[in-house]
């Protein structure tokens, strides 16, 4: 079982930035897709944005949010910028291995004033 651990998330301002940190457990695992999800209160789960040979971004943070890896820790990572308010959700970071696939526990990013 491969565990991811998250970090990074916080409250801050509209404008403001954070970056979210997404650990594998075990380095040395074959990890061929990452990726960011969020999840609002009374909404559903959507993609933010995924990496694999290429990155793909969700339309409302194309600009804004950059998703990038460091494959020697077995990290994926979300640069936000220029947060507004409608991105406030949970974030949630996702792996794929041979072995299966691996959530993290979620962490909490607020945009507020």
């Amino acid at each position: 079982q491969v565990q991811l651990v998250e970090s990074g998330g916080g409250l801050v301002q509209p404008g403001g930035s954070l970056r979210l940190s997404c650990a594998a457990s075990r380095s040395g695992t074959s990890i061929y897709f990452m990726g960011w999800y969020r999840q609002a209160p009374g909404k559903q789960r959507e993609v933010v944005a995924t990496i694999t040979s290429t990155t793909n971004y969700a339309d409302s943070v194309k600009g804004r949010f950059t998703i990038s890896r460091d494959n020697a820790k077995n990290t994926v990572y979300l640069q936000m910028n220029s947060l507004k308010p409608e991105d406030t959700a949970v974030y949630f970071c996702h792996m794929r291995t041979l072995g299966g696939q691996y959530w993290g526990q979620g962490t909490q990013v607020t945009v507020s004033s």
